[in-house]
Order: C-alpha cells, then structure tokens, then sequence
C-alpha cells in the first residue's frame, strides 16, 4: 500500500527452504483480500535444489508438481497455490520476471560461497585449501597468491586484515537493486551476519552442532556470516536502504511483545505457554538470535523520501499499537 498499490506484484523469495515463510505470507495476506482483490499476485520460487523444490510444491500447491523440461521456458515448475495464485520455480534470480517486486531473502546470503582474503605486507593474498603433505587425506588452509580480481571488491578503506568476499552475493544483490530501481518494489533480506567488523566466521555445522570445514567434506552445511556493509556497497546509490538492525529490534518493532502477550492470554496449557515462552527466548535473547541475526532492506529513492515524511516504516522504526 505504502508503495503506491501496484497492479501488479511478485512475490519473490530465494532459497525458500521448506516453503514454510512462503506459507505463512500467504496466509496472511488471504487476510487482506479486501485490498489484494485488484492486484494481480503471483509467487516466484527460486530454488536449485530438487528435492527443496517438491517439498516446497507439496506444502504451497498440495500437490506434486513435475519438473519440466522446456528450453523455451525460464520456469522449470509451474502450479497454483493453495489460495488460487500462480506460483513458478527457478534455478536462478535472473530468470524470475521482471516487474514490481517483493524480494524475500531468508537464510539465503549466508549459504553462498565465499572467498577468504589475508592482508599481508604483499598486499591482500587469497586463502585455499590443499592436502597436508605430512598427514595424508588431512586439508588444511595455506595462503595463495594475490587475487588482483578478487582485491578489487575490497574497499579502499578497510580496516580488517581478514575479509570474506562473496562474488556471486554482489552479483544478485545488485540484481534486486536494479529491478528494484527499475520497476519499483522492495526487498527484505534477514540472515546472520554483520556490518563490517567481523572477519573469521566460515564454519560448518552437521547435527545442529559446530563441525571442522575441512573435515569430512560434504557431510556438513557450511555457511559464513553476511557482511552487510559489502551489500551496501556494491548497490551503491541505486537504491535506498535500511539496516542492518538486529533481529531483537526489528520483531520489537514489529510489534512481537504484544503479540506474545495475546498468544499467552489465548493458551492456557502451561506445556503450549512454556513452549511460547522458550521459542520468544530464541529469537529474542542477545545471546541468542537476538542480536546475530539482521534484518536489512532495500526500495526505491522515491519511497524513501515519504518515509522521510512520516519517519515510520515496519519493522525499522518504533510503531505504536493501541
């Protein structure tokens, strides 16, 4: 509504995991269908993994959707959702549609490869990863050469001597900001990470538990923390931005500690409150997600400049619930 009501809109999210956010939004818009009836919606999955995407079909479409193999078609699903929208999966943001879009990036950035650079007194060296000559079938990290490539995304004023850089995050993220720029929308993005201070945080978990990266290859899920003020500056001015505020602010924000409150009033089944209580402890506590997970968007100048007006925009700005 904020955005001018759109005739048209696209849901986009990447990485969309089990379809479970995707779901939810859903739901909550059947809510609003009073305003939502003139506004042609449909939902864009982007997903290259194949087993994800029919569990994704499954739990949106309910149905089993079967992979296509059409070389004159970008989509290699089709299908129509629970709640009668058109709904279309990917293998990559650059074949979604262009058009007024909501890009949704949950738990997504964190996941892409990255590169580890060192400085050093020969100026920034790349880490790689070989086989220890003493200890057969043991990896262990050694500094390479130096990446004039890779140097160039680091920024003139860097403070760190340890960098993690993501090519293929500035790559998609100056995707979104140029659609964005383009065709108007905005885009939501939370996932671990940091504004630039940070250096070491590659790491790998298997079993929901801390796992050494170069141990069993291929048995753990690797990821590494989003350096946010990277993003920043690879759009650069195309768009405008908020964040990266912590994931405690931004469900404060939004209003969380009022809906507990009533979840708390409607469920009195001392089991049912423990577990509310415990899951808001999670998400809240600093030591907990509270403050290493962000929240960071991005939309046009032009709508920036009403936010300026009226100095609210959810989940970013303190709003007052009656």
């Amino acid at each position: 509504m904020s955005g001018g009501k759109s005739k048209s809109l696209k849901l986009v999210e990447l990485g969309p995991g089990k379809g479970s956010l995707m779901d939810d939004i859903l739901r909550v818009f059947s809510q609003f269908q009073h305003l939502l009836n003139s506004c042609d919606i449909s939902v864009h999955l982007v997903e290259v993994s194949p087993k994800l995407s029919e569990i994704q079909a499954t739990k949106l479409t309910g149905s089993i959707i079967e992979t296509k193999y059409d070389d004159d078609s970008s989509a290699y699903k089709n299908g129509v959702t629970k709640c009668g929208l058109p709904i279309s999966w990917y293998h990559d943001v650059q074949d979604v549609p262009e058009g007024y879009t909501f890009f949704i990036a949950h738990e997504f950035f964190d996941a892409l490869p990255i590169h580890k650079l060192q400085k050093t007194s020969d100026g920034w060296r790349e880490m790689l990863i070989d086989i220890d000559p003493e200890i057969p079938h043991k990896l262990r990290f050694v500094l390479g050469s130096s990446n004039s490539i890779l140097a160039t995304l680091i920024q003139a004023d860097e403070q760190r001597d340890h960098v993690e850089l993501s090519p293929n995050a500035a790559v998609i993220i100056q995707k979104l900001a140029s659609q964005i720029n383009t065709f108007g929308g905005a885009a939501l993005i939370a996932d671990y990470g940091h504004s630039g201070d940070k250096t070491d945080t590659f790491r790998g978990f298997r079993a929901h538990r801390l796992h050494n990266v170069l141990v069993d290859p291929g048995t753990a899920d690797l990821t590494a923390d989003v350096d946010f003020s990277f993003l920043k500056s690879m759009i650069g001015n195309t768009v405008a931005s908020l964040g990266p505020i912590t994931q405690q602010d931004f469900l404060k924000n939004m209003g969380i500690d009022l809906r507990m409150k009533v979840l708390l009033e409607n469920n009195k089944d001392v089991k049912t409150q423990h577990h509310l209580i415990e899951s808001y402890d999670v998400l809240m506590n600093p030591c907990k997600m509270g403050q290493r997970f962000k929240f960071f968007s991005m939309f046009p100048h032009s709508r920036m400049e009403s936010i300026r007006g009226s100095s609210i925009v959810a989940g970013f700005s303190e709003l007052q619930f009656s």
